[in-house]
């Protein structure tokens, strides 16, 4: 039986979308469900769900079959993040015997609208302009049935569209079943349609496993509507890259190159310096202010928020991490953390999660900081390890100084107060606390607080001895 999120309606709408997304997806060679695996940052279902969200459907369907549950619950979790807010009915396909197999298995959702878009989950290419045409064009041609197309130079996968000579369409056969001369024609299948529920209802009802794969076609469908009189019309893509599937470890990395492009097209667009867009890349959810410079070799990745007037990278990676206005991140790595205008990080630096650096703070070669605090103008500028720390305004750590702050079975934090300076080579042994204006020695391993202003130093005296 179905089951259902957010609150349900006897009202017949006008329109109601439909994901197919049970495959199992065997040439992934994957034991993810194909529809989780990852594009852009996000399972490629995720581009679907948006798209049909925008369309603002009566209800959206989603039929699972391999790894139900597991489909069902990414999807169930990541609705609200991903600003799907219509209804959505999950479907268990039981038996993975074909689209057609799908669709009659869908028919109590599918009842409940007048107008049906039967779409699949695993073309993260198409958009919601394209969809949206689809149904224009139902409507203007008053259609019973409209299928998206389109030319491809290379149809090779795809069901072939067979017109009459009059351009009408006939059917859709597919490459397994397709004649020599049906095999050579170039318009291909997208898997999207837009059906007329009622004659819908009827056709998948008739549906026979009459083909090379023994399976039920959705496909079929268009002859039994043709047969009855209703008008089956094509809406071609002006794009053929937008009906390209994912069907293997190739094409996933082909769509993902083809989301990179676009995403970084709207990023410059905008008003963003892509350097090397061959050598960029940017999840879906990232985003870049004005007059931002990005560099060969930038990885942006998640959530990742870019201020104004940054400069990122080359060679730097940042996942899920805002970045203020005026930042500098080069040849570096930056995770689920914040750093605030005018800061500056690199080269080299490892900024983990729960940082927050600035405003103007500097963390440079090949310091490493983890869930510390890092005040205004603060700077810990090589070699040195920042671990669990609060330090405040306008502090120098010197080279090499480490906050130890593990004791082999609990994190303890390091306090350090504004305008301290830390000497070179210093351990500063947490719990501890460094006062306001002191200055710890080089070289010192420090193990008690340090009161404001004080001068510590932890270390043996220097013995000279004449060597014989």
């Amino acid at each position: 039986m179905p089951g259902s999120f957010f609150v349900k309606t006897d009202k017949k709408g006008p329109l109601g979308v439909l994901i197919l997304a049970a495959g199992q997806g065997t040439r992934m060679h994957s034991s993810t469900p194909k529809v989780l695996h990852r594009i852009g940052g996000r399972p490629m279902i995720h581009y679907m769900l948006r798209a049909a969200n925008a369309l603002k459907p009566s209800g959206i369907g989603v039929v699972v079959g391999h790894e139900a549950e597991a489909v069902r619950k990414t999807i169930a979790d990541s609705l609200r993040d991903w600003g799907v807010t219509r209804p959505v009915t999950f479907i268990h396909q039981k038996n993975l015997t074909g689209s057609g197999a799908a669709v009659l298995e869908s028919l109590p959702f599918l009842r409940k609208f007048k107008t049906a878009l039967v779409t699949a989950g695993d073309t993260p290419l198409l958009t919601f302009d394209t969809l949206n045409s689809v149904l224009r064009h139902h409507e203007e041609q008053k259609c019973q049935v409209t299928l998206l197309t389109a030319r491809l130079r290379d149809p090779r996968g795809y069901g072939r569209i067979v017109r009459s000579p009059l351009g009408e369409v006939v059917r859709i056969v597919e490459e397994l079943d397709a004649t020599p001369k049906e095999a050579a024609i170039t318009e291909v299948n997208s898997g999207s349609y837009c059906f007329e529920v009622g004659l819908l209802v009827e056709a998948v009802k008739k549906l026979s496993p009459k083909n090379a794969k023994k399976e039920l076609y959705l496909t079929d469908a268009l002859e039994h509507i043709r047969t009855q009189g209703g008008r089956v019309s094509a809406h071609q893509t002006q794009t053929g890259e937008e009906c390209q599937g994912v069907n293997n470890r190739l094409q996933q990395s082909n769509a993902e190159r083809i989301l990179n492009r676009r995403m970084l097209e709207r990023l410059m667009l905008s008003g963003v310096t892509v350097l090397d867009p061959a050598t960029t890349y940017a999840d879906a959810d990232v985003e870049v202010g004005q007059d931002s410079l990005l560099m060969p070799g930038t990885i942006l990745r998640g959530k990742t928020k870019i201020g104004n007037r940054c400069r990122i990278g080359p060679w730097t990676r940042i996942e899920d991490s805002q970045i203020g206005n005026e930042c500098e991140v080069l040849f570096s790595y930056v995770k689920e953390a914040r750093l605030l205008e005018k800061t500056m990080v690199g080269p080299f630096a490892h900024i983990r999660p729960g940082t927050t650096a600035g405003p103007r703070a500097k963390i440079g070669n090949f310091s490493e900081v983890k869930a510390s605090r890092i005040g205004y103008g603060s700077k810990v500028s090589h070699l040195s390890y920042i671990g669990d720390a609060d330090i405040a305004e306008d502090v120098n750590i010197g080279a090499g100084t480490i906050t130890c702050n593990y004791d082999g079975k609990e994190k303890h934090r390091t306090t350090i107060g504004a305008k301290a300076f830390i000497g070179s080579n210093t351990n500063l042994v947490a719990p501890v606390k460094i006062g306001r204006g002191a200055l710890v020695a080089a070289g010192s391993t420090i193990t008690e607080d340090v009161p404001d202003g004080a001068l510590a130093i932890a270390r043996e005296r220097q013995v000279n001895k004449v060597r014989k």
